[in-house]
């Protein structure tokens, strides 16, 4: 256990899966006295005027609304801020944060963690990263096969909810009730096929007992990052290796690496008619018709995306790559001549697939560049 004194329990997941409904819960419990940060990205904060008519355990609760921004990236200084103000009184137990439907629990922790460790007096901890799961959405979004007849929502959009289910130590499985046993246990599946260490733990409503968000190891980033599946296989396969890396659950993973470029046309084809057998497909790529933007690509289930990020390093005018490569000389230990540090490198996992014709069919989407 932590030797400091103020856990800090992180409350992740997508619009509407249940998040304010489950801090509702928590407050009514009358356990411990406890402070809430309220992450929402509108003017107005929503999620705090709901959490404030909770009743009378409220009087016994600092609440801090954060709007106008996310606490992961433009609100951070005063996240960190009010941590510390909240931290200050004694009589406070726990401190939960409500984060935003669409941060990033990665990038919350990872700040959060950063400012600890330059914190020499600081009185909290990462407790846990929690994410609360939609598992009625998972089962019509994700798994479920969808038709083109049907309405989705954007590839981006699922590969959040995924992110958020990857990066966390506990899962909360919300409004089961909406599915029969079997219909739970395919998503159950199916999330242990995306993380399988985090524990979880199943309700209606959001009724968990307050104790279960606080009783167990403390939040370890590492670890927790090394549960996902993407970066299983990062860690664990072989880039050259004939055959996928089978894990114990019969996931199989693969990276996929090459210089050249993908055309365009013919990669976003491919996304059209895309393996079914792939679970999760994440990693940067690049377009023949742009050499200067790194691309983030993800699919989760029947959904994809693909997203224009930073420059790459070699799209830099030459006096700026010159200062950079005298900076940090092992920049170059793996650039090519013809294309510098572009890269194409993607994590693919999945079941019951030959991996020898995903990568021919990533090959097929190739250009040559004369």
């Amino acid at each position: 256990m932590s030797t400091k004194e103020v856990p800090i329990v992180i409350i992740t997941g997508y619009l509407g899966s249940g998040k304010t409904t489950l801090m509702q819960n928590i407050l009514k419990q009358e356990q411990r006295k406890v402070a809430l940060i309220v992450n929402d990205m509108g003017s107005i904060n929503i999620d705090a005027s709901i959490l404030s008519k909770t009743g009378n355990r409220v009087a016994q609760v600092e609440m801090v609304e954060m709007q106008n921004g996310c606490i992961c990236c433009t609100l951070r200084d005063e996240f960190m801020a009010e941590i510390e103000r909240l931290s200050s009184d004694n009589s406070i137990e726990a401190i939960f944060v409500e984060a935003s439907g669409i941060s990033e629990p990665s990038s919350i922790a990872g700040a959060f963690l950063n400012y600890v460790e330059m914190t020499e007096d600081t009185r909290v901890y990462l407790k846990s990263v929690v994410s609360v799961v939609d598992v009625d959405r998972i089962y019509r979004e994700f798994l479920n096969t969808l038709t083109e007849d049907e309405d989705t929502e954007d590839g981006d959009v699922i590969n959040l909810i995924i992110d958020q289910i990857e990066f966390c130590s506990l899962m909360i499985l919300n409004k089961t009730d909406l599915l029969t046993k079997e219909q739970l246990e395919e998503v159950k599946v199916g999330l242990r096929n995306l993380q399988q260490e985090a524990k979880m733990i199943e309700c209606v409503n959001g009724q968990v007992e307050l104790e279960q968000l606080i009783n167990h190891d403390d939040f370890d980033f590492d670890e927790v990052e090394a549960y996902s599946a993407v970066q299983r296989a990062l860690n664990n396969c072989e880039h050259d290796d004939e055959k996928a890396c089978v894990d114990e659950y019969g996931i199989s993973s693969f990276v996929f690496e090459e210089k050249r470029p993908f055309n365009r046309d013919a990669f976003n084809k491919l996304i059209e008619d895309y393996p079914n057998v792939l679970i999760r497909s994440k990693g940067y790529i690049w377009f023949s018709d742009d050499w200067k933007h790194i691309q983030l690509f993800e699919q989760a289930g029947r959904n994809a995306s693909i997203t224009e990020l930073t420059e790459w390093v070699s799209a830099w005018p030459d006096d700026e790559l010159d200062k950079v490569v005298a900076d940090f000389p092992d920049i170059k230990d793996d650039w090519d001549e013809t294309y510098g540090d572009r890269c194409n490198q993607v994590v693919f996992i999945g079941k019951g697939y030959e991996k020898a014709e995903i990568v021919k069919l990533l090959y097929d989407c190739l250009e040559e560049v004369g």
